[in-house]
C-alpha cells in the first residue's frame, strides 16, 4: 500500500468511544501516523501498552520511537490514526494527561542554583500538590532514589548519575500511572547506569507502568517485559524477548557440543525442541532449540556411539537478535545469502 493510501486509510479511523477502549491497557494506538513533509516518520502504528508492564522501544536513530513518544504525550500532532493515554486524547485533554503521566527526556533540566528539595517543590506545586503532601512525597522520592543525604545541597554540584535519579525523583513526586523514559541511562558510567535499571525495574512492584526508549540492548532486555523494534517508522518487531527470538533467530536456547568418534547430526536433529543444526570445521555442532536440550542430545549422542566432548547452552541476547534481524534485512534488500546460511 502506498503512503497515500495508508495515510488516508488512517486519518478516517473514527475516534474510539470510551466503551471500545481495553480497561487493562493504559496506551492504545490505532493506525497512529506522522509525516514531516516527504519523511514519514510514523507508519500506521498498532500498540497496546498494558498496565504494570515495562516496554522498550528500540530501533536506530530516526526510526520513529521519539515521534511515537511525542504523539502519545500530545507534544505532536498526529497526521493520522489515534492514540488514547489511560482513555484520554493528549491533544485535546492534555492536562489529564499531564496529571497521570510522568516524562523524563534523556537530558534533565533543572534550576541548578536550587536544591533537590527546592527544584523537587516547585514540580510539586505545578502539579497541584498541597503543601502536606508534597513535604511527605518529596521525602518518600528523595529515600526512593538514595537521594536523602543530598537532598539540601544544590543541584549544580550533582553528578550526571545522581541528576538522573533527581529527574526520576521528579517525575515520580506526582504519583503518576505512567512513566515515559527517553533513554534514560545516557551518558552514565556502567555502574550508575546499573543502578538506575534496578530503581526503574523496582517501580513495577508498585504498579507503574513504564514505556523505556533507548538504544542499549543488554539494558533493555535486563528490566522490559515486552520489546518493540522500530525500523524506518514502522514497528517490524514486538513481543517478550524470548518471542522475538523465536521470530528472528528461530531458538532461544544456542547450544554448542563438540563430540568425536562418529557424526550424530542427524541424532541430534531428531530431538523434540531442536530446530537446526550446523556443523563447522572442527567438528563443533551449534544446535537452535527453543528449550534447554542438552540433556536430550547428550544421551542420543552418547547412544549413537560418540563421545561427548563439550556442551554449553547460551542464550541469545537482545544485541544478537537486533544484529540477525538487520542480517537478514540487508539479505534481502540485496537478495544476497546470510553469511553461514546454505
Amino acid at each position: 500500500m502506498s503512503w497515500s493510501r495508508s495515510r488516508a486509510a488512517a486519518a478516517v479511523l473514527p475516534a474510539p468511544r470510551p466503551e471500545e477502549l481495553n480497561p487493562g491497557c493504559v496506551i492504545q494506538m490505532m493506525g497512529l501516523s506522522k509525516r514531516y513533509g516527504d519523511v514519514i516518520a510514523v507508519k500506521n502504528l498498532n500498540l497496546d501498552v498494558r498496565s504494570g508492564e515495562v516496554l522498550g522501544f528500540l530501533g536506530p536513530n530516526g526510526s520513529g520511537k521519539t515521534t511515537t513518544i511525542l504523539m502519545t504525550l500530545g507534544l505532536t500532532e498526529p497526521t493520522g490514526g489515534w492514540v488514547r493515554v489511560l482513555g484520554y486524547d493528549p491533544l485535546r485533554d492534555p492536562l489529564s494527561v499531564k496529571r497521570k503521566v510522568g516524562y523524563m527526556p534523556d537530558s534533565v533540566g533543572f534550576y541548578d542554583q536550587l536544591t533537590a528539595v527546592e527544584n523537587l517543590d516547585y514540580t510539586g506545586t505545578l502539579a497541584g500538590l498541597d503543601s502536606a503532601r508534597r513535604k511527605d512525597r518529596i521525602a518518600a522520592v528523595l529515600e526512593q532514589m538514595q537521594l536523602s543525604e543530598v537532598a539540601r545541597k544544590k543541584v549544580g554540584t550533582y553528578s550526571r548519575g545522581m541528576r538522573q535519579r533527581l529527574g526520576l525523583a521528579e517525575v515520580l513526586v506526582k504519583e503518576p500511572e505512567l512513566i515515559i523514559l527517553d533513554e534514560p541511562t545516557s551518558g552514565l558510567d556502567p555502574e550508575a547506569a546499573r543502578e538506575f535499571l534496578v530503581i526503574i525495574r523496582s517501580l513495577k512492584v508498585h504498579g507503574i507502568t513504564i514505556l523505556l526508549s533507548s538504544h542499549l540492548l543488554h539494558q533493555v532486555q535486563a528490566i522490559c517485559d515486552r520489546v518493540c523494534l522500530f525500523h524506518n517508522g514502522d514497528k517490524v518487531l514486538e513481543g517478550s524477548v524470548d518471542e522475538i527470538t523465536r521470530q528472528v533467530v528461530g531458538g532461544t536456547h544456542i547450544v554448542s557440543m563438540v563430540t568425536s568418534g562418529r557424526d550424530v547430526r542427524s541424532e541430534v536433529g531428531a530431538v523434540d525442541g531442536v530446530l537446526r543444526v550446523q556443523s563447522d570445521d572442527e567438528g563443533r555442532l551449534t544446535v537452535e532449540a527453543d528449550r534447554d536440550v542438552r540433556a536430550d542430545i547428550s544421551r542420543v549422542a552418547v547412544v549413537a556411539g560418540a563421545r561427548l566432548l563439550s556442551l554449553a547452552d547460551t542464550r541469545p541476547s537482545l544485541d544478537d537478535v537486533y544484529a540477525r534481524y538487520f542480517e537478514q534485512l540487508r539479505a534481502e534488500n540485496t537478495h544476497e545469502p546470510m553469511e553461514g546460511t546454505a
